[in-house]
Order: C-alpha cells, then structure tokens, then sequence
C-alpha cells in the first residue's frame, strides 16, 4: 500500500512540475509576443476568473490581429469583465474579428447591430453579419437569420428564406438545445412548414 501511494505521489508532482513548466513556456512566448500564447494566457486568467490580467493579455494579442482574441476583447467590453463596459469599443473589435471570418464575431456584431448597442440601430448590416456566421455553421445566426427573414427585418420578408434558416437551425448537430427548442417552437408557431 505504501509503494502504490508513493508511486502515485510521484505521479502527482511529476504532473504538477510538467504542469508548470508548459505554463512557464507559455509565458514566455507570451512575453516574446506571440499573439497566439498571449490569447491563451489570457484564457488561463479567464479560466481563474482573473478578469483583469486576462484583459491584459487579450488586449496584446488583440491589437496584433488575432481574430478569437479581438473577439474575446469585444467580449469583455461587452459584458465589463475587467473593465468597465463600453459598447462602441466592443463593436470595435467584433468587427475587426468579423472581418477575419470569426463566425461568433460576425454573430456578436449582428446582435449589436439589430440591437443598437455602440452603433446605431441598423438590420441590414445586422442580417449582412447573420448571414456570413450561418453560412459558416453558427446555429444562433442561422436562428436570427430566419426570423430576419420572416419579419423583414433589414430585407423583404421572405418566409421560404425563414423556413430555410429555421430548418437548418433545428437540424444543426453544433446548435444548443435551447436554440434548436427555440427554432422548433418557431418553426410550429408561425407554420413554417407551409412556406
């Protein structure tokens, strides 16, 4: 019994001191400017909920143009996790994310879009950012984009477009369950199935 609890001592601090010394590896490659390092830096104080070093880091990968990090930026603009909240400088950077093919940048950018939330108001470009996420596979885009559609939002109504949309939603493996629910209640609501 002792053997097999110092063997497994052994294994823990041999984890522990791999552990660290891949984070210290990481660090440095962060510190020497690598966008991608200092992305997931930035993820490992997410994760620890240290918001403020996390912004740091996000930031210095960000202003390199690294797509997930500018939309992680956004993000924190957005919802004011480590600093305080400021709309426009979140569309700022879901746009410059967007712009790169980020599908859940182009997705969040809609939503400031139709919402008006640091820009104004405006659902043709909110249906221009839908359609490039959906297009890419991002079952809360196709969602929105579908009920664009239906109620003309930012485009002609088009409920053969919105039974399209709301139908790959549903049978998108990638869709949340609340999304799918949603677009099946939508789907039944509004007799998609006639369109």
């Amino acid at each position: 019994m002792k053997k097999l609890l110092s063997l497994f001592l052994v294994f823990i601090i041999f984890i522990s001191i791999s552990f660290s010394e891949i984070s210290k590896e990481l660090l440095e490659k962060a510190k020497n400017g690598d966008p991608e390092a200092q992305y997931e830096v930035g993820d490992e104080y997410a994760e620890e909920k240290n918001y403020k070093k996390a912004f740091e880091w996000y930031k210095k990968a960000a202003e390199q143009g690294y797509a997930r990090a500018q939309y992680n930026f956004g993000v924190m603009y957005e919802q004011g996790p480590g600093t305080l909240k400021d709309y426009k400088k979140a569309v700022k950077w879901y746009k410059k994310a967007a712009e790169q093919g980020y599908a859940q940048a182009q997705y969040n950018l809609g939503v400031m879009y139709s919402q008006g939330q640091g820009t104004l108001k405006d659902y043709k470009k909110a249906l221009k950012w839908y359609q490039k996420a959906a297009k890419q596979g991002l079952a809360i885009a196709q969602y929105n984009l579908g009920v664009m559609y239906y109620n003309g939002y930012g485009t002609l109504k088009d409920k053969s477009k919105a039974k399209y949309w709301i139908k790959k939603t549903y049978e998108n493996p990638d869709g949340s369950s609340k999304t799918k629910n949603d677009a099946k209640e939508f789907w039944e609501e509004w007799e998609l199935w006639k369109y």
